[in-house]
């Protein structure tokens, strides 16, 4: 028989406070986001978010919204673009100041995400943690995390997992709130902010970073 998946790692206030937060923000950007919702259906066409199946809280699968950052222009072919050919000056804009991730906070009002935890990258990796480095996702995957205010670009993958194993192990409301406070002052520096080839650990593939 099966084991019943461990409990999710957290604390009784984290999924009230992610919900009341992500509330909160939804509201007080709904005007930004629907300027820049309108940029990018100007700029880089329908549709307008970029879905993509992510591993949340135990590996589990959940649809992630995004910003697109690209266009979908094709060769003779039909077929896509290489991704830098179709990455756009506005599309860098938005991922050099996160813009591109807010509409993961429909994510965190549904429960998929929180505002703090390990960033989710591509179901295809999931077979090539090591046992240790899966322990990344014995939390809900977050909008920000413990290795994005800690290095993120400039730190290696394996201390980005590192990272992510220590959260983890140490996840608290202080830690939380003292994350998302560092996650804005980089945001407002541009600090280890990520370019569009941030990820790719495993495949050595960079597409889609985050």
């Amino acid at each position: 028989m099966m084991a019943a998946p461990t409990a999710p790692v957290g604390y009784r206030l984290k999924r009230p406070l992610d919900l009341l937060l992500a509330v909160v923000a939804l509201i007080a950007l709904a005007p930004l986001l629907a300027v820049f919702a309108l940029l990018v259906r100007i700029l880089h066409g329908a549709p307008v978010l970029y879905v993509q199946e992510r591993p949340g809280l135990h590996g589990q699968p959940f649809r992630m919204y995004k910003f697109r950052s690209m266009t979908n222009a094709r060769d003779a072919s039909g077929n896509l673009l290489p991704d830098e050919r179709r990455l756009t000056g506005f599309g860098r804009l938005i991922r050099r100041c996160s813009i591109d991730e807010l509409p993961e906070l429909f994510n965190v009002v549904r429960g998929e995400m929180s505002l703090v935890g390990p960033r989710p990258l591509l179901m295809q990796y999931l077979p090539l943690y090591t046992s240790r480095q899966n322990r990344r996702h014995d939390a809900k995957p977050g909008l920000t995390g413990w290795a994005q205010v800690n290095g993120r670009n400039n730190v290696t993958w394996e201390q980005k997992f590192d990272l992510d194993v220590w959260y983890v192990d140490h996840v608290s409301l202080p830690l939380d709130i003292r994350i998302l406070c560092k996650t804005v002052v980089n945001v407002l520096k541009r600090r280890d902010v990520r370019g569009p080839t941030d990820e790719g650990y495993f495949s050595g593939s960079y597409k889609n970073g985050l």
